[in-house]
């Protein structure tokens, strides 16, 4: 054992070593990602930030092969600039409404399923929350989409600019959970749609609210916790494949520059910080794994989705899952 830990120490330090950082890459990333810089002394900081990404990267692709890891949009920015877009708040007050969710698939869940390929459309567009920490928002707005098109409506790309400028509970681009949000949105009366009230928050100041009722086309009776503990995972499969899609919370602290194969649970910790969405899951996988929708746009991941390690509660996807009812 100690042979094998000194061999990938020594095969760390020489990718450390080799790691080849080069201003046509710089540029070649500028141009990729539209990014202009103030002056000459921020372009300097922002090459600094990229070449220590690029050197991050290879260590990472020692450490977790099963993993992809590369250049995505996050690759000049700070470890701050990337924590302060992770915005999940522990909900204090909403209280879980027990309603009973409708079934859409009976019996036993099948060793893979994914609701992207389900025989009607009931996931919109990956969606990219820009430099606001609202996650929370997207991930609850995402569960309501599906589950309002699964209860037999139209898929509808809803308001997540409703609930992150009006909901009283959270904290816009500061943070708030799924929880409050579903809470917020029934006691409004629902949700405006995305094309009348769009997303403007992306560079992450909290702007005005200005829902107007009349303009409600989506609405949730109550939600449910899914699972709340790594116990009650394999509950996750069996809710995910008979309901639907399910919001869950997770760790993603060492997410910015996963893009492909399949994320393991050695590579992030389980104090929860992002909300997404669990799409579907392959348990019959050599290495079993959830279907995650991010809110990072379609440059970062697997055009916008992860697959990541399931039967470990990796990175803590098991703590906080929740689905609403329509």
């Amino acid at each position: 054992m100690k042979i094998i830990g000194a061999l990938l120490i020594l095969s760390l330090v020489l990718l450390a070593t080799a790691t080849s950082c080069s201003r046509e890459d710089f540029e070649s990333f500028k141009q990729k990602f539209a990014r202009t810089y103030y002056d000459d002394a921020e372009e300097s900081r922002r090459y600094d930030n990229f070449c220590n990404t690029i050197s991050k990267n290879e260590r990472l692709r020692v450490e977790y092969p099963t993993a992809e890891w590369g250049i995505t949009q996050f690759a000049d920015w700070t470890e701050e600039e990337f924590k302060s877009i992770l915005a999940f708040q522990q909900p204090s007050d909403a209280e879980e409404t027990n309603s009973t969710a409708q079934s859409v698939n009976s019996g036993n869940p099948p060793s893979s399923y994914s609701w992207l390929s389900y025989s009607k459309s009931v996931v919109t567009p990956v969606y990219n929350q820009g430099q606001c920490g609202s996650c929370w928002a997207f991930s609850a707005t995402e569960n309501i989409e599906s589950m309002w098109a699964l209860a037999g409506h139209t898929l509808t790309e809803l308001s997540m600019q409703q609930i992150t400028s009006c909901d009283p509970y959270d904290d816009g681009c500061g943070g708030g959970n799924p929880p409050t949000a579903y809470k917020y949105v029934m006691q409004a009366g629902g949700l405006d749609s995305y094309s009348s009230y769009p997303y403007q928050d992306g560079l992450g100041q909290k702007l005005p609210c200005k829902f107007n009722k009349a303009n409600i086309v989506a609405k949730i009776s109550g939600w449910n916790y899914v699972s709340q503990s790594a116990s009650q995972e394999a509950n996750m499969v069996t809710k995910l494949y008979q309901n639907g899609p399910v919001s869950v919370c997770v760790d993603a602290s060492n997410w910015s520059s996963y893009t492909g194969g399949i994320y393991p649970a050695s590579a992030c910790g389980k104090q929860l910080d992002h909300c997404v969405e669990a799409e579907g899951y392959n348990t019959g996988s050599s290495t079993p794994y959830w279907i995650i929708r991010n809110s990072w746009g379609t440059s970062w991941g697997q055009k916008g989705y992860m697959n990541l390690q399931y039967g470990k509660d990796a990175c803590g996807v098991a703590q906080e899952a929740t689905q609403v009812t329509i």
